[in-house]
């Protein structure tokens, strides 16, 4: 009667879970997902588990194992052979997606104005911002810019810094380029002042 029972339990949980099964199996597990564990033969073993920011979990009879990057159904699958020594057969063991990791804005980069910028100073940044959108970010110029020479100095990780020079008023008639340049860390933006016939 039980051999009935659990079977008649597998083919409804089977149903009731193929839906969001189908959903999650393209979806790759990251640190911060929930996975809920359920193993049929052991109700002991019903788990919640976070998914610890070294991308691993941790489940009683199993041990460690590494989950990020996996698909739930591998996970399922190394459950299933991990746990399966316990047993006298194969284990039915149920792995969902309970929820997945809130996600995480990027730290932003630190950009420096100078010079004839609008407002000059120190400015926090999404990483990908470009150098146009960083000019509208600093306020645009002050009336006593060199729009047409502005230059960007950039440092190398081994400390050497390289200058680029851009014609803003050519990026702005669409004839100059350099205007969807994306700023890094550490970037300087310097905005020299107009010469007097200039």
């Amino acid at each position: 009667m039980k051999a009935v029972y659990a079977l008649l339990v597998t083919l409804v949980l089977s149903v009731v879970l193929a839906a969001p099964a189908m959903a999650q199996s393209s979806y790759r597990i990251q640190p911060g997902d929930v996975l809920n564990i359920e193993v049929l033969e052991d109700e002991s073993l019903e788990q919640e588990v976070l998914v610890r920011p070294d991308g691993r979990i941790t489940m009683p009879l199993a041990g460690t194992l590494s989950v990020s990057g996996r698909s739930v159904e591998q996970v399922r699958n190394d459950l299933t052979n991990l746990l399966a020594p316990n047993f006298a057969a194969p284990p039915n063991v149920f792995v969902a997606l309970g929820s997945v990791a809130e996600p995480t804005d990027p730290d932003p980069i630190l950009v420096y104005a100078v010079g004839e910028a609008g407002e000059p100073g120190r400015y926090e940044v999404p990483p990908g911002t470009t150098l146009l959108q960083f000019f509208a970010e600093m306020g645009g110029f002050s009336r006593f810019a060199a729009t047409k020479r502005i230059i960007l100095r950039r440092a190398d990780r081994s400390g050497n810094e390289r200058v680029y020079k851009f014609n803003y008023d050519a990026i702005l008639e669409g004839a100059g380029q350099g205007g969807a340049t994306r700023l890094v860390d550490g970037d300087v933006i310097v905005v020299p002042q107009r010469r007097l016939f200039e």
